[in-house]
């Protein structure tokens, strides 16, 4: 009897370690990053239905060095930072540029990369190649990014805003836009390496002379996740995996 009851105690205390290691792993943090997947190569999903991209690895190799679960979901562009206001996930990794309308309610990590504001247009619209060139003409953006409002400096460019830069460039191969405007570095994806549109596009220019900082945004005030992920940028720069993604995703 006595064996019996100090068997089913052993049982019970090995019992017990199990479920308060359990807890304990259930209650070890982990964060989500939001990403708006029309931005290639930044995050998109590709012909398997796979988000992958350029901040889709940066997320799992920070998360690496970081010993901390970090996953990430695909959100609409245009309700993306009220989403992050409204703690439906923890940060925004997707291709967001520092401004200081943004600092006003974000707080940003250390710069992934910078970006210019690309002009693409059709072959044989060369002469569309600045902001003042795009005058009277109807030019497509990705409604509240900083194409956007890099063209709104135009008063006399006929904008006409999609909820992707993707829709865009389909609608002025239609025959329905003039030029669109974008991340030189998404520019440079539609134009330089995707086969579809190689012998169709053409970066003319530049809709605005400023230099924008790309990094990952979190809440007003969450230091310790801002740290978090400084902390691993820093890592992966070190023992060069920035450098490696870099190259690997055409970022120069």
């Amino acid at each position: 009897m006595k064996k019996t009851i100090a068997v089913l105690l052993i049982c019970l205390v090995a019992m017990t370690g199990i479920f308060a290691a359990g807890a304990k792993e259930a209650g070890e943090k982990s964060y989500t990053f939001a990403m708006n997947c029309e931005w290639p190569p930044l995050e998109y999903v590709d012909e398997n239905g796979e988000i992958v991209g350029f901040e889709v690895d940066l997320i799992k190799e920070m998360s690496k060095v970081s010993g901390v679960e970090m996953k990430y979901i695909n959100t609409a562009w245009d309700t993306i930072f009220a989403g992050l206001a409204n703690g439906q996930y923890n940060a925004v990794a997707s291709g967001v540029t520092v401004t200081e309308e943004r600092k006003k309610t974000i707080d940003f990590s250390d710069t992934l990369f910078t970006i210019k504001q690309s002009i693409i247009t059709m072959k044989g619209n060369e002469s569309l190649n600045s902001l003042e060139a795009l005058s009277g003409k109807k030019v497509g953006v990705q409604m509240g990014t900083t194409g956007h409002f890099a063209v709104e400096a135009n008063k006399d460019a006929v904008i006409k805003a999609y909820d992707s830069i993707g829709l865009a460039i389909e609608d002025m191969i239609n025959g329905n836009l003039d030029a669109c405007v974008c991340d030189s570095l998404i520019a440079s994806d539609f134009v330089l390496a995707n086969a579809n549109y190689a012998d169709k596009l053409i970066i003319t220019g530049e809709a605005s002379s400023e230099i924008e900082e790309i990094a990952i945004a979190v809440k007003k005030g969450d230091k310790e996740l801002l740290d978090l992920i400084n902390s691993s940028l820093a890592k992966l720069k070190e023992n060069g995996t920035m450098d490696a993604l870099y190259k690997k995703y055409n970022i120069l």
